[in-house]
Protein backbone atom coordinates (compact mmCIF):
# COMPACT_ATOMS: atom_id res chain seq x y z
CA UNK A 1 0.00 0.00 0.00
CA UNK A 2 1.20 3.46 -0.21
CA UNK A 3 2.80 5.66 2.58
CA UNK A 4 0.52 5.15 6.08
CA UNK A 5 0.40 8.57 7.75
CA UNK A 6 1.74 8.02 10.93
CA UNK A 7 1.35 10.58 13.63
CA UNK A 8 2.50 10.89 16.98
CA UNK A 9 -0.69 9.77 19.10
CA UNK A 10 0.42 11.19 21.94
CA UNK A 11 0.45 15.02 20.20
CA UNK A 12 -2.99 13.76 18.81
CA UNK A 13 -4.59 12.76 22.72
CA UNK A 14 -4.03 8.75 21.40
CA UNK A 15 -6.23 9.04 18.39
CA UNK A 16 -5.85 6.44 16.23
CA UNK A 17 -7.30 8.12 13.19
CA UNK A 18 -4.21 9.85 12.72
CA UNK A 19 -2.31 6.45 11.34
CA UNK A 20 -5.32 4.39 10.26
CA UNK A 21 -5.97 6.27 6.59
CA UNK A 22 -3.42 5.80 4.22
CA UNK A 23 -1.91 8.68 2.10
CA UNK A 24 -4.61 9.11 -1.03
CA UNK A 25 -2.60 9.39 -4.66
CA UNK A 26 -3.66 8.27 -8.35
CA UNK A 27 -2.57 4.31 -7.15
CA UNK A 28 -4.82 4.30 -4.74
CA UNK A 29 -7.37 2.56 -6.13
CA UNK A 30 -4.85 -0.16 -7.56
CA UNK A 31 -4.04 -1.69 -4.75
CA UNK A 32 -6.09 -4.52 -3.09
CA UNK A 33 -8.71 -3.85 -0.09
CA UNK A 34 -7.74 -4.49 3.14
CA UNK A 35 -9.52 -6.91 5.02
CA UNK A 36 -10.80 -7.36 8.58
CA UNK A 37 -12.40 -10.72 9.97
CA UNK A 38 -15.65 -10.85 12.38
CA UNK A 39 -16.52 -13.97 13.11
CA UNK A 40 -15.73 -16.36 10.05
CA UNK A 41 -17.57 -13.04 8.12
CA UNK A 42 -15.11 -10.82 6.19
CA UNK A 43 -14.74 -7.01 5.62
CA UNK A 44 -13.13 -4.79 3.03
CA UNK A 45 -12.22 -1.62 2.63
CA UNK A 46 -10.06 1.08 1.93
CA UNK A 47 -9.44 3.79 3.99
CA UNK A 48 -7.79 6.95 2.67
CA UNK A 49 -6.78 10.63 2.98
CA UNK A 50 -5.32 14.02 2.54
CA UNK A 51 -3.34 15.37 5.18
CA UNK A 52 -5.20 18.70 5.03
CA UNK A 53 -8.63 17.05 6.38
CA UNK A 54 -7.37 14.42 8.08
CA UNK A 55 -7.97 16.09 11.39
CA UNK A 56 -11.85 15.98 10.05
CA UNK A 57 -14.85 13.94 11.23
CA UNK A 58 -14.48 10.11 8.43
CA UNK A 59 -16.92 9.49 6.23
CA UNK A 60 -17.92 5.61 5.78
CA UNK A 61 -19.57 5.07 2.14
CA UNK A 62 -21.74 1.98 2.06
CA UNK A 63 -22.66 1.45 -1.75
CA UNK A 64 -25.70 0.29 -3.55
CA UNK A 65 -25.68 -3.87 -4.78
CA UNK A 66 -23.21 -3.41 -8.00
CA UNK A 67 -20.57 -0.46 -6.54
CA UNK A 68 -17.32 -1.72 -6.35
CA UNK A 69 -14.45 0.28 -5.01
CA UNK A 70 -13.34 1.55 -8.19
CA UNK A 71 -17.16 2.97 -8.97
CA UNK A 72 -15.69 6.25 -6.64
CA UNK A 73 -12.57 6.18 -8.73
CA UNK A 74 -13.73 9.23 -9.87
CA UNK A 75 -16.00 10.61 -7.07
CA UNK A 76 -13.13 10.49 -3.92
CA UNK A 77 -11.51 13.69 -5.40
CA UNK A 78 -14.15 16.20 -4.15
CA UNK A 79 -15.16 14.38 -1.11
CA UNK A 80 -11.84 14.85 0.45
CA UNK A 81 -12.23 18.72 1.10
CA UNK A 82 -15.23 17.00 3.82
CA UNK A 83 -12.88 14.50 5.81
CA UNK A 84 -11.28 11.09 5.03
CA UNK A 85 -12.89 8.68 3.35
CA UNK A 86 -13.71 4.73 4.33
CA UNK A 87 -15.32 2.23 1.58
CA UNK A 88 -16.47 -0.79 2.86
CA UNK A 89 -17.73 -3.69 1.43
CA UNK A 90 -19.88 -6.00 3.90
CA UNK A 91 -19.91 -9.26 3.14
CA UNK A 92 -21.35 -10.50 -0.50
CA UNK A 93 -22.16 -6.23 -0.76
CA UNK A 94 -20.32 -4.39 -3.48
CA UNK A 95 -17.06 -6.18 -4.76
CA UNK A 96 -17.07 -8.71 -1.42
CA UNK A 97 -17.18 -12.11 -2.70
CA UNK A 98 -18.09 -13.77 0.22
CA UNK A 99 -21.16 -15.91 0.03
CA UNK A 100 -20.76 -18.19 3.33
CA UNK A 101 -19.19 -18.27 6.31
CA UNK A 102 -15.94 -19.40 6.67
CA UNK A 103 -16.03 -20.86 10.08
CA UNK A 104 -19.65 -22.02 9.77
CA UNK A 105 -20.00 -22.49 6.28
CA UNK A 106 -23.84 -20.85 6.77
CA UNK A 107 -24.45 -18.77 3.49
CA UNK A 108 -24.44 -15.13 3.73
CA UNK A 109 -27.79 -14.77 2.93
CA UNK A 110 -28.74 -15.42 7.10
CA UNK A 111 -27.28 -12.32 7.16
CA UNK A 112 -30.18 -9.37 6.84
CA UNK A 113 -29.12 -5.76 6.44
CA UNK A 114 -29.89 -4.89 10.04
CA UNK A 115 -27.15 -7.53 10.45
CA UNK A 116 -24.63 -6.21 8.28
CA UNK A 117 -25.42 -2.83 10.05
CA UNK A 118 -24.25 -4.33 13.55
CA UNK A 119 -21.25 -5.92 11.82
CA UNK A 120 -20.72 -2.14 10.17
CA UNK A 121 -20.94 -1.12 14.06
CA UNK A 122 -18.70 -3.87 15.29
CA UNK A 123 -15.86 -3.01 12.72
CA UNK A 124 -15.77 0.90 13.36
CA UNK A 125 -14.87 -0.36 17.30
CA UNK A 126 -12.25 -2.59 16.77
CA UNK A 127 -10.32 0.09 14.12
CA UNK A 128 -11.32 2.97 16.76
CA UNK A 129 -13.23 5.42 15.01
CA UNK A 130 -15.49 6.73 17.18
CA UNK A 131 -17.15 8.98 15.24
CA UNK A 132 -18.54 9.08 11.74
CA UNK A 133 -20.59 10.42 8.93
CA UNK A 134 -22.57 7.76 6.84
CA UNK A 135 -22.85 7.98 3.07
CA UNK A 136 -25.43 5.14 1.73
CA UNK A 137 -26.43 5.03 -1.74
CA UNK A 138 -29.23 2.80 -2.50
CA UNK A 139 -28.67 -0.64 -0.92
CA UNK A 140 -26.25 0.82 1.30
CA UNK A 141 -29.17 3.90 2.95
CA UNK A 142 -30.59 0.87 4.57
CA UNK A 143 -27.49 -0.24 6.29
CA UNK A 144 -26.58 2.96 7.22
CA UNK A 145 -30.22 3.84 8.76
CA UNK A 146 -30.07 0.41 10.80
CA UNK A 147 -26.44 1.82 11.87
CA UNK A 148 -28.08 5.56 13.14
CA UNK A 149 -30.91 3.39 15.16
CA UNK A 150 -28.52 1.04 16.74
CA UNK A 151 -25.77 2.86 17.48
CA UNK A 152 -26.39 6.32 17.85
CA UNK A 153 -23.58 7.55 19.69
CA UNK A 154 -21.24 6.49 16.50
CA UNK A 155 -22.96 8.73 13.48
CA UNK A 156 -22.40 12.15 13.82
CA UNK A 157 -24.38 12.92 10.58
CA UNK A 158 -25.65 10.95 7.71
CA UNK A 159 -26.24 11.31 3.59
CA UNK A 160 -28.66 9.00 1.98
CA UNK A 161 -29.41 8.59 -1.81
CA UNK A 162 -32.38 6.53 -3.20
CA UNK A 163 -34.47 5.33 0.07
CA UNK A 164 -37.48 4.34 1.05
CA UNK A 165 -39.15 3.43 4.32
CA UNK A 166 -41.28 0.43 2.88
CA UNK A 167 -41.70 -1.32 -0.29
CA UNK A 168 -44.21 -0.84 -2.83
CA UNK A 169 -45.81 -4.23 -4.72
CA UNK A 170 -45.00 -2.91 -7.91
CA UNK A 171 -41.23 -1.96 -6.86
CA UNK A 172 -41.20 -5.90 -5.12
CA UNK A 173 -42.35 -7.64 -8.36
CA UNK A 174 -39.70 -5.42 -10.61
CA UNK A 175 -36.85 -6.79 -8.40
CA UNK A 176 -38.30 -10.60 -8.54
CA UNK A 177 -39.00 -10.13 -12.22
CA UNK A 178 -34.97 -10.18 -12.59
CA UNK A 179 -34.52 -13.41 -10.40
CA UNK A 180 -36.92 -15.08 -12.09
CA UNK A 181 -34.60 -14.13 -15.41
CA UNK A 182 -31.67 -14.58 -13.40
CA UNK A 183 -32.71 -18.43 -12.66
CA UNK A 184 -34.15 -19.12 -16.22
CA UNK A 185 -30.44 -18.14 -17.29
CA UNK A 186 -32.07 -15.47 -19.62
CA UNK A 187 -29.27 -13.40 -18.92
CA UNK A 188 -29.55 -11.57 -21.74
CA UNK A 189 -32.65 -9.81 -20.93
CA UNK A 190 -31.69 -9.57 -17.28
CA UNK A 191 -28.81 -7.25 -17.75
CA UNK A 192 -31.59 -4.81 -20.07
CA UNK A 193 -34.05 -5.29 -17.00
CA UNK A 194 -31.89 -4.42 -14.81
CA UNK A 195 -30.65 -1.42 -16.36
CA UNK A 196 -34.20 -0.36 -17.35
CA UNK A 197 -35.28 -0.68 -13.65
CA UNK A 198 -32.76 1.30 -12.36
CA UNK A 199 -32.24 4.11 -15.04
CA UNK A 200 -34.93 5.97 -15.92
CA UNK A 201 -35.39 5.69 -19.96
CA UNK A 202 -37.88 7.96 -20.22
CA UNK A 203 -35.91 10.65 -19.26
CA UNK A 204 -32.54 9.63 -20.78
CA UNK A 205 -32.68 12.87 -23.08
CA UNK A 206 -32.92 15.03 -19.92
CA UNK A 207 -29.77 12.43 -17.50
CA UNK A 208 -27.96 12.29 -20.71
CA UNK A 209 -26.75 9.04 -19.32
CA UNK A 210 -23.81 8.15 -22.15
CA UNK A 211 -24.74 4.99 -24.51
CA UNK A 212 -21.10 3.94 -23.34
CA UNK A 213 -21.68 3.59 -19.86
CA UNK A 214 -25.35 2.27 -20.29
CA UNK A 215 -23.34 -0.62 -22.23
CA UNK A 216 -20.35 -1.42 -19.42
CA UNK A 217 -23.35 -1.23 -17.20
CA UNK A 218 -25.54 -3.77 -18.76
CA UNK A 219 -22.34 -6.52 -19.56
CA UNK A 220 -21.62 -5.93 -15.98
CA UNK A 221 -24.97 -7.85 -15.84
CA UNK A 222 -25.30 -10.07 -18.31
CA UNK A 223 -22.15 -11.23 -17.51
CA UNK A 224 -22.32 -12.30 -13.91
CA UNK A 225 -20.65 -15.01 -12.97
CA UNK A 226 -22.14 -18.15 -10.56
CA UNK A 227 -21.00 -16.24 -7.21
CA UNK A 228 -22.21 -12.77 -8.69
CA UNK A 229 -25.80 -14.23 -9.18
CA UNK A 230 -25.73 -15.56 -5.67
CA UNK A 231 -24.59 -12.39 -4.72
CA UNK A 232 -27.54 -11.27 -6.27
CA UNK A 233 -30.23 -13.27 -5.54
CA UNK A 234 -28.80 -12.98 -1.52
CA UNK A 235 -29.07 -9.16 -2.21
CA UNK A 236 -32.67 -9.39 -4.02
CA UNK A 237 -34.08 -11.32 -0.95
CA UNK A 238 -32.40 -9.53 1.71
CA UNK A 239 -34.29 -6.17 0.20
CA UNK A 240 -37.70 -8.44 -0.77
CA UNK A 241 -37.60 -9.43 3.18
CA UNK A 242 -37.40 -5.80 4.22
CA UNK A 243 -40.37 -4.39 5.95
CA UNK A 244 -39.25 -0.85 7.68
CA UNK A 245 -36.10 0.82 7.49
CA UNK A 246 -35.88 2.82 10.75
CA UNK A 247 -35.44 6.64 11.09
CA UNK A 248 -32.58 8.10 12.21
CA UNK A 249 -32.24 10.64 14.98
CA UNK A 250 -28.79 12.27 13.51
CA UNK A 251 -28.62 14.78 11.23
CA UNK A 252 -29.62 13.88 7.49
CA UNK A 253 -29.36 14.73 4.08
CA UNK A 254 -31.57 12.13 2.05
CA UNK A 255 -31.39 13.17 -1.52
CA UNK A 256 -32.80 11.47 -4.75
CA UNK A 257 -32.54 12.28 -8.54
CA UNK A 258 -35.21 14.39 -9.63
CA UNK A 259 -36.28 11.64 -12.24
CA UNK A 260 -35.40 8.55 -9.67
CA UNK A 261 -37.96 5.76 -11.38
CA UNK A 262 -36.71 3.10 -9.10
CA UNK A 263 -37.05 4.58 -5.48
CA UNK A 264 -39.10 7.56 -6.37
CA UNK A 265 -39.02 11.36 -5.31
CA UNK A 266 -42.12 11.23 -3.42
CA UNK A 267 -40.62 8.07 -1.21
CA UNK A 268 -37.33 9.67 0.06
CA UNK A 269 -38.92 12.43 0.61
CA UNK A 270 -41.53 10.63 2.84
CA UNK A 271 -38.81 8.96 4.65
CA UNK A 272 -37.02 12.80 5.16
CA UNK A 273 -40.08 14.07 6.43
CA UNK A 274 -39.89 11.50 9.14
CA UNK A 275 -36.48 12.39 10.29
CA UNK A 276 -36.19 15.25 12.64
CA UNK A 277 -33.18 16.68 12.07
CA UNK A 278 -33.19 16.29 8.36
CA UNK A 279 -32.72 18.77 4.64
CA UNK A 280 -33.49 17.15 1.52
CA UNK A 281 -32.43 17.91 -2.47
CA UNK A 282 -33.00 16.17 -5.26
CA UNK A 283 -30.16 16.08 -8.30
CA UNK A 284 -31.57 17.64 -11.04
CA UNK A 285 -31.32 15.79 -14.42
CA UNK A 286 -30.25 12.57 -12.70
CA UNK A 287 -32.62 9.02 -11.74
CA UNK A 288 -31.35 6.50 -9.53
CA UNK A 289 -27.49 6.61 -10.31
CA UNK A 290 -26.60 10.51 -9.96
CA UNK A 291 -23.20 9.52 -9.31
CA UNK A 292 -22.59 8.37 -12.61
CA UNK A 293 -24.60 11.16 -14.46
CA UNK A 294 -24.32 14.29 -12.38
CA UNK A 295 -21.41 13.49 -10.78
CA UNK A 296 -19.54 17.28 -10.13
CA UNK A 297 -23.52 18.22 -8.98
CA UNK A 298 -23.53 15.12 -6.46
CA UNK A 299 -20.17 15.29 -4.80
CA UNK A 300 -20.66 19.04 -3.93
CA UNK A 301 -23.83 18.47 -2.29
CA UNK A 302 -22.34 16.08 -0.57
CA UNK A 303 -19.37 17.70 0.74
CA UNK A 304 -20.78 20.51 1.15
CA UNK A 305 -23.55 19.07 3.54
CA UNK A 306 -20.45 17.25 5.42
CA UNK A 307 -18.83 20.68 5.91
CA UNK A 308 -21.82 22.12 7.66
CA UNK A 309 -22.33 24.57 5.14
CA UNK A 310 -26.04 25.78 3.23
CA UNK A 311 -26.88 23.19 0.24
CA UNK A 312 -29.28 25.91 -0.76
CA UNK A 313 -27.87 27.83 -3.66
CA UNK A 314 -25.77 24.80 -5.31
CA UNK A 315 -25.73 23.97 -9.01
CA UNK A 316 -28.05 21.71 -10.57
CA UNK A 317 -29.52 20.77 -6.96
CA UNK A 318 -33.25 21.40 -6.30
CA UNK A 319 -33.43 21.58 -2.16
CA UNK A 320 -37.14 21.68 -0.99
CA UNK A 321 -39.15 22.80 1.99
CA UNK A 322 -41.15 20.70 3.96
CA UNK A 323 -43.89 21.78 2.36
CA UNK A 324 -42.74 21.66 -0.88
CA UNK A 325 -41.86 18.01 -0.05
CA UNK A 326 -45.32 16.91 1.01
CA UNK A 327 -46.68 18.08 -2.26
CA UNK A 328 -44.40 16.05 -4.62
CA UNK A 329 -46.22 14.53 -7.75
CA UNK A 330 -46.18 10.80 -6.65
CA UNK A 331 -46.60 9.68 -10.65
CA UNK A 332 -42.82 10.55 -12.29
CA UNK A 333 -44.98 9.88 -16.46
CA UNK A 334 -48.04 11.86 -17.17
CA UNK A 335 -50.22 8.87 -18.17
CA UNK A 336 -51.79 9.14 -21.38
CA UNK A 337 -54.86 7.77 -23.47
CA UNK A 338 -53.87 6.07 -26.77
CA UNK A 339 -55.51 6.84 -30.34
CA UNK A 340 -56.81 3.15 -31.09
CA UNK A 341 -57.51 1.50 -27.61
CA UNK A 342 -58.85 -1.67 -28.71
CA UNK A 343 -55.93 -4.55 -27.86
CA UNK A 344 -55.71 -7.84 -26.35
CA UNK A 345 -53.26 -9.54 -23.98
CA UNK A 346 -51.75 -12.93 -25.11
CA UNK A 347 -49.89 -15.79 -23.00
CA UNK A 348 -46.09 -16.11 -23.63
CA UNK A 349 -46.33 -19.89 -23.36
CA UNK A 350 -50.01 -20.83 -24.76
CA UNK A 351 -53.01 -19.79 -26.79
CA UNK A 352 -54.98 -17.92 -24.06
CA UNK A 353 -55.70 -14.38 -25.62
CA UNK A 354 -57.98 -11.77 -24.11
CA UNK A 355 -59.30 -8.93 -26.09
CA UNK A 356 -58.73 -5.60 -23.73
CA UNK A 357 -59.14 -2.14 -24.05
CA UNK A 358 -56.47 0.78 -22.90
CA UNK A 359 -57.67 3.17 -20.52
CA UNK A 360 -54.44 5.21 -20.09
CA UNK A 361 -50.36 4.43 -20.25
CA UNK A 362 -47.21 5.49 -20.09
CA UNK A 363 -43.80 3.98 -20.13
CA UNK A 364 -43.75 2.05 -17.22
CA UNK A 365 -46.81 1.01 -17.02
CA UNK A 366 -50.63 0.32 -18.50
CA UNK A 367 -54.15 0.64 -17.30
CA UNK A 368 -56.35 -2.29 -19.39
CA UNK A 369 -60.15 -2.59 -19.54
CA UNK A 370 -60.53 -6.58 -19.91
CA UNK A 371 -64.25 -8.17 -21.21
CA UNK A 372 -65.68 -8.92 -17.72
CA UNK A 373 -64.68 -9.28 -14.08
CA UNK A 374 -63.74 -13.36 -14.82
CA UNK A 375 -61.25 -12.55 -17.89
CA UNK A 376 -59.41 -10.02 -15.19
CA UNK A 377 -59.78 -12.97 -12.77
CA UNK A 378 -58.25 -15.25 -15.15
CA UNK A 379 -55.42 -12.48 -16.37
CA UNK A 380 -54.34 -12.25 -12.92
CA UNK A 381 -53.90 -16.01 -12.63
CA UNK A 382 -50.68 -15.10 -14.58
CA UNK A 383 -49.25 -12.15 -13.77
CA UNK A 384 -45.57 -12.04 -15.31
CA UNK A 385 -46.57 -14.06 -18.01
CA UNK A 386 -49.20 -11.63 -20.72
CA UNK A 387 -47.99 -10.00 -22.96
CA UNK A 388 -50.02 -6.33 -24.49
CA UNK A 389 -50.09 -6.05 -27.99
CA UNK A 390 -49.59 -2.34 -29.17
CA UNK A 391 -49.59 -1.14 -33.25
CA UNK A 392 -47.07 1.74 -34.37
CA UNK A 393 -46.28 3.00 -37.59
CA UNK A 394 -44.35 -0.30 -38.57
CA UNK A 395 -46.42 -2.44 -37.44
CA UNK A 396 -47.47 -4.49 -34.47
CA UNK A 397 -45.17 -5.32 -31.47
CA UNK A 398 -45.59 -6.85 -28.19
CA UNK A 399 -44.46 -6.23 -24.90
CA UNK A 400 -44.40 -7.92 -22.01
CA UNK A 401 -46.07 -7.24 -18.57
CA UNK A 402 -46.91 -7.82 -14.76
CA UNK A 403 -49.85 -7.47 -13.30
CA UNK A 404 -50.03 -5.89 -9.63
CA UNK A 405 -53.35 -4.64 -9.17
CA UNK A 406 -56.98 -6.27 -10.29
CA UNK A 407 -60.06 -4.19 -10.04
CA UNK A 408 -63.53 -5.84 -11.34
CA UNK A 409 -63.14 -6.01 -14.82
CA UNK A 410 -59.91 -3.61 -14.62
CA UNK A 411 -55.91 -4.31 -14.37
CA UNK A 412 -53.61 -2.16 -13.66
CA UNK A 413 -49.63 -3.53 -15.15
CA UNK A 414 -46.17 -2.72 -14.80
CA UNK A 415 -44.45 -3.13 -18.30
CA UNK A 416 -41.29 -5.68 -17.91
CA UNK A 417 -39.00 -3.90 -19.72
CA UNK A 418 -36.32 -6.39 -20.54
CA UNK A 419 -35.57 -5.58 -24.00
CA UNK A 420 -33.14 -1.84 -24.79
CA UNK A 421 -35.48 -2.36 -28.58
CA UNK A 422 -38.90 -2.94 -26.50
CA UNK A 423 -38.40 -0.10 -24.54
CA UNK A 424 -37.00 2.44 -27.41
CA UNK A 425 -39.95 1.60 -29.42
CA UNK A 426 -42.48 2.28 -26.68
CA UNK A 427 -41.05 5.17 -25.86
CA UNK A 428 -41.63 6.44 -29.59
CA UNK A 429 -44.86 5.01 -29.47
CA UNK A 430 -45.99 7.40 -26.10
CA UNK A 431 -44.72 10.31 -28.15
CA UNK A 432 -46.46 9.50 -31.17
CA UNK A 433 -49.46 9.22 -28.89
CA UNK A 434 -48.64 12.58 -27.52
CA UNK A 435 -48.49 14.12 -31.02
CA UNK A 436 -51.52 12.42 -32.04
CA UNK A 437 -53.56 13.85 -28.81
CA UNK A 438 -51.79 17.65 -29.70
CA UNK A 439 -52.96 17.52 -32.98
CA UNK A 440 -56.74 16.55 -32.03
CA UNK A 441 -56.73 19.08 -29.61
CA UNK A 442 -55.87 21.73 -32.03
CA UNK A 443 -58.53 21.00 -34.49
Amino acid sequence: MNSIIQMDQEVHGGNTQYSFFDLYDRDSFKQPARTTWINGWKVEYMAIARPETLHMTPMVIIGGAFQNFNSYKYCVEQLFAAGPIVLIDLPSMGANQQISNVDSGVSAGVLELEDLAGMLGTWLDLVGLQKVAVLGMSLGSVVASCLAHQRPELVERMILMGVMQKTRKSWRMLLEESLYLMKEQRMDEFGQAVILYLVNHAKMDLTRMSPTAKRLFFRQMAEFTATEQERYDINCNRLLRLTNVPIPACDVLVACGQYDSFTLPHENANFALQCPNMQFAMIANADHVPQLQRRKETMNLFATYLRGESIQNLDGILPMSREQMANIERRGEQRIEVQDASTQLSHRHSDLSMSAEILDLNYFGVLLSVENDAAAAQAAQYPRDLALHLRDQDGEFKIECLIFESAGAQLRALFKHGSFDVAERLLRFVQWQKEQMHLLEAV
